[in-house]
């Protein structure tokens, strides 16, 4: 178990599940000494993570999860030791609510029409703002479908090939760019993204690359042009030699390197607080990392 996490989730993402003040005791109970409240979209987490680590051995990083486009491709990405309470955090998150609370009925038809089926009351109890994620329908059509007929659902059941973590793999493979139950939200770019953190003394990092952009150097060089100063090189999602491109990568560039699990609770059950190795590198990931929020909050 590594003693940092720099991504980590709470219930004020869609897709989280437990509150700021749970997030902390799991922390301590994991032995994690530096993490970082990494919601989607929003900030509401923070201020309550610091308050519950006070007088713990657990430093709180500000942070954040920008969603954002490059080229037509959405991208994720962290800001650490941002300003969490500047107002431009919260106009964006309020764009994005009223966008996805009119896709979710999108959603919710044409997933049905792929070939799922659900329950009405059961999608609502899950509903949080109006929204209905892809994971919340994956949750609800694995409960309809007691009996494990529906062969779409089989691999997200146990023992499928799938069924690692059901809910957002369902999410993957249904409702990301490209797939059949995807509704489009017009996020911020790139540029605007990478500037809303760095104006708020953050520092720009891209999470989860394997899962983003693979390892397609043109289009790290375009995000390091943009302006990124670093990859989450070492992640829940990435195989061996992936994390070792994205390090090589990170050093022959001169890049920050970070390390999260994306931890969310029950969407992604096989993701734990502190699971992701980052190869006994903690001290040195903090050490550069605080070093650039130092000459971040002198901009």
């Amino acid at each position: 178990m590594a003693s940092i996490d720099l991504h980590l989730h709470t219930l004020y993402s869609d897709d989280g599940q437990l509150i700021p003040t749970e997030l902390v005791q799991k922390c301590i109970k994991n032995g994690i000494k530096y993490a970082a409240v990494a919601d989607h979209n929003t900030t509401k987490g923070v201020s309550e993570a610091i308050k519950a680590a006070r007088w713990k051995d657990l430093e709180i990083i500000p942070g954040i999860e920008l969603d954002c486009m490059h080229k037509g491709t959405n991208l994720h990405i962290l800001g650490y030791g941002i300003d969490y309470a500047s107002p431009v955090f919260d106009e964006n998150e309020e764009n994005i609510l009223k966008q996805e609370q009119q896709a979710s009925k999108t959603r919710i038809r044409l997933l049905r029409e792929a070939g799922f089926q659900f329950d009405d009351d059961m999608i609502a109890s899950l509903s949080r703002n109006g929204v209905v994620n892809g994971e919340m329908i994956a949750e609800a059509a694995m409960a309809f479908d007691k009996d494990h007929q529906n062969l779409l659902l089989q691999p997200y059941f146990e023992g499928g090939s799938r069924s690692d973590n059901p809910q957002v793999n369902f999410y993957w493979d249904y409702c990301h760019q490209g797939k059949p139950g995807y509704v489009e939200i017009k996020y911020i770019s790139l540029s605007e993204a990478v500037r809303m953190i760095v104006e708020n003394h953050g520092v720009p990092i891209l999470a989860h690359p394997g899962k983003m952009v693979n390892e397609d150097r043109q289009i790290l060089e375009e995000l390091i042009a943009n302006g990124v100063e670093g990859l989450e090189v070492y992640s829940s999602y990435h195989l061996p030699e992936q994390t070792r491109f994205y390090r090589d990568f990170c050093v022959e560039r001169k890049l920050l390197i970070t390390c999260g699990s994306d931890f969310h609770g029950k969407t992604k059950p096989k993701i734990k607080i502190g699971s992701t190795d980052c190869e006994g590198q903690e001290l040195t990931i903090i050490q550069a990392l605080k070093q650039a929020l130092r000459l971040h909050a002198k901009i």
